[in-house]
């Protein structure tokens, strides 16, 4: 990841990186604590595309049922929360776990079908979780679970806005940081070798399924990741984060950055919530109640992306050297 910004891209890139980090204190300055939530969204989020460009970006899989793992991140916090857990050091690991577990299951299963089929029991996997969690009424059923965010012994407190953004901002540098190394990696070339021709990667000896399972469950892993920490945002977990207009959000934001580009899940992410924030408002004031039905303006600006700038916002921004 330090190679990419020595180059024209990583300097907007590094630009980017240290407003964010900075967010916090210029909301603080100008008054504009709204920004600093919008902020904590676009890194949460950015933490999800960036799970899903592991697998679709550099494995060419096509998951329309990765929101699933948000929703089980969260949920797995949500309900220890309910009973009483609230430690963060349990939590976490175990929301993890689960959503580990959940993951292999449903790669080794899905992972044995290409194309259109993958995409299908993808999305129907996703669909089982969704009305799963919709069915726990000791949980709150379709209205959702109000919860407590999670204690960390007073290492970090994650009532306090600031804290959080920059907890969320620290987890995606990781993220960003263990992707880079994992496409540079032999396990990468593997990956991407099986996305350009898989039946040579299996004539040359390498175990594709494997591999494209082991991929499959570390994307699961950093999307639980995404969920435990939105659920943490708005001290709330519903099965809305878990259905597939999530996961159509999801694939959005990785096209609109750029598949299989580094950085191309936070560019996705930047610019799907700044286009949402600003067309909310302007749709509203033409007429009022226009502004729920933004995305019917975003769609024909994605189409223009996809035809004119194939590798996505990242694209715009040069040449890409992997």
């Amino acid at each position: 990841m330090l190679a990419a910004l020595r180059t024209p891209r990583g300097a907007v890139t590094a630009l980017l990186l240290l407003l964010m980090a900075a967010l916090p204190l210029l909301t603080q300055a100008f008054d504009q604590r709204y920004l600093l939530s919008v902020g904590t969204r676009i890194v949460i989020w950015s933490i999800a595309a960036a799970s899903l460009n592991m697998i679709l970006g550099y494995g060419g899989l096509v998951s329309f049922g990765h929101a699933a793992f948000f929703g089980i991140g969260g949920y797995a916090v949500g309900i220890l929360s309910a009973n009483g857990i609230q430690s963060g050091w349990i939590q976490w690991p175990l929301a993890l776990g689960v959503a580990i577990l959940w993951a292999a299951l449903i790669g080794a299963l899905s992972l044995r079908t290409r194309g259109v089929y993958f995409i299908m029991i993808t999305l129907a996997f996703a669909q089982l979780v969704y009305y799963l969690s919709s069915g726990l009424e000791a949980y709150g059923g379709d209205d959702g679970l109000n919860i407590s965010r999670s204690r960390f012994g007073g290492l970090v407190d994650l009532r306090d806005k600031a804290s959080f953004y920059w907890l969320c901002l620290i987890l995606l540098l990781a993220t960003l940081w263990f992707s880079s190394r994992l496409v540079h990696s032999r396990f990468g070339y593997v990956l991407r070798g099986a996305k350009s021709n898989e039946l040579r990667m299996t004539a040359l000896g390498f175990p594709v399924f494997r591999y494209r399972l082991a991929a499959f469950v570390i994307a699961g892993a950093f999307g639980a990741l995404s969920g435990i920490l939105l659920a943490n945002d708005g001290a709330y977990v519903s099965p809305a984060m878990m259905s597939w207009v999530k996961s159509g959000d999801l694939i959005v934001i990785v096209v609109l950055g750029g598949i299989g580009a580094l950085f191309g899940p936070l560019y996705g992410a930047i610019t799907f919530f700044a286009v949402e924030e600003f067309l909310k408002p302007l749709l509203d004031l033409l007429h009022r109640g226009w502004g729920e039905y933004w995305q019917i303006v975003f769609g024909p600006l994605l189409v223009i992306v996809a035809l004119y700038a194939q590798g996505g916002i990242d694209s715009l921004l040069g040449r890409r050297h992997d």
